[in-house]
């Protein structure tokens, strides 16, 4: 998504029009979830991708629409029925809700643009709500903008003092992570709201083979990666090339110059104890919201008494995740790296670590449809 924005501000400060189409809300099995966004230009051309197929191209059709004849922004839903989506070759049957959002004045959209492309880069985090359905007695219109920054100040308003209240509070609480969720009110109001901030960043304390799997599956994953190990051949470019920065130091005399926010994930595992007490202790000191060691209970039960005496508060040791990963029964290095990654998504996308198997009684529920189905014999 970050191209997007980085196509917004190009054509915004060349004076041009664009209009940003977004996936707002999804139900069932949609090829794109929201926060998919499409930019249009005034040549027709685009940026982004809603998911391909009919349903893109009947959005970019209506984009280039308001492009030629201008119009305030548009609400829409495009249900994808089995027959439109085998068309498409699509294996999915759910809806696909859209704010189709043009910016004719680039004054009205610059700054934001601005902003955000400055926050994937490393800037302070920001958030922009746009409204979806004013609630009853609001005469505000779709599309208006409230803009969020971390230090609390904003741009724009939803309607009203509530209806702000709420988005600024939603913001904080995505700002995060860079997530996106659609709100309804109590009062009848809905408005969708993306948070954006740097690209998740993961910190390797100690290079040994577990963090020299992890790598690889993190950077496939949009990580950037920073390796941190006091001895010069375990942290280098030839043993870890994709990190973005390798660090020949020990960990906790490196971690406090990596530019560590909320949206990073530290990984402790050094070559022992004696090096892993420290380093958890340093990584528990930073901001970041996801602090795991690699190692059994019994050796996590021992440093957490280090802890302890280091004057590492009960609620932050709760945060912490040790042993690191989910339980697949995981040995060698690699499968050691599914683990820990699988672990590190489910907390940075909010999932639940359990199983996505069909219900039985789901499969109960088909083999009675095709047995009353079934032709009666003579």
């Amino acid at each position: 998504m970050q191209d997007v924005f980085d196509e917004a501000v190009k054509q915004l400060q060349a004076n041009e029009p664009v209009v940003l189409a977004t996936v707002i809300r999804t139900k069932g099995s949609t090829p794109q979830k929201t926060g998919a966004k499409l930019l249009v230009r005034k040549d027709g051309t685009g940026v982004g991708t809603l998911g391909g197929g009919c349903v893109e191209g009947d959005i970019w059709f209506a984009a280039n629409e308001l492009l030629k004849r201008g119009g305030p922004a548009e609400h829409r839903d495009y249900e994808l029925n089995e027959e439109l989506a085998a068309e498409d070759g699509l294996i999915c049957g759910g809806t696909m809700y859209f704010l189709i959002d043009p910016v004719y004045n680039p004054d009205e959209y610059l700054d934001y643009a601005t902003e955000i492309k400055n926050a994937y880069e490393g800037g302070s985090p920001v958030a922009l709500a746009s409204l979806i359905f004013p609630g009853k007695g609001q005469s505000s219109k779709i599309g208006a903008k409230l803009f969020v920054r971390e230090n609390g100040t904003t741009i724009g308003t939803l309607g009203s003092e509530d209806l702000d209240g709420q988005a600024i509070k939603k913001a904080h609480e995505l700002m995060v992570h860079g997530k996106n969720e659609y709100v309804t009110t109590d009062a009848g109001a809905e408005f969708f709201i993306e948070a954006y901030t740097t690209p998740p960043q993961l910190v390797l304390c100690g290079g040994g083979h577990v963090s020299r799997a992890i790598a690889p599956l993190a950077k496939s994953l949009g990580f950037r990666i920073f390796v941190t190990d006091d001895r010069e051949e375990f942290a280098n470019k030839e043993r870890f090339p994709e990190a973005d920065l390798t660090v020949v130091k020990k960990p906790e005399d490196a971690i406090p110059e990596l530019p560590i926010n909320p949206n990073t994930f530290i990984i402790v595992a050094t070559r022992g104890h004696r090096y892993d007490n420290v380093a958890l202790a340093a990584a528990a000191r930073t901001t970041a919201s996801y602090v795991g060691l690699l190692g059994s209970k019994r050796k996590v039960i021992l440093i957490y008494e280090d802890l302890l005496k280091m004057g590492i508060s009960r609620e932050r040791m709760e945060e912490l995740r040790a042993p690191i990963g989910l339980d697949i029964h995981a040995r060698t290095p690699e499968e050691i790296a599914v683990s820990i990654m699988a672990e590190i998504l489910m907390f940075r996308l909010g999932g639940t670590g359990q199983t996505m198997k069909l219900e039985d009684r789901r499969i109960d529920h088909i083999e009675d449809k095709l047995k009353e189905a079934a032709p009666v014999a003579d």
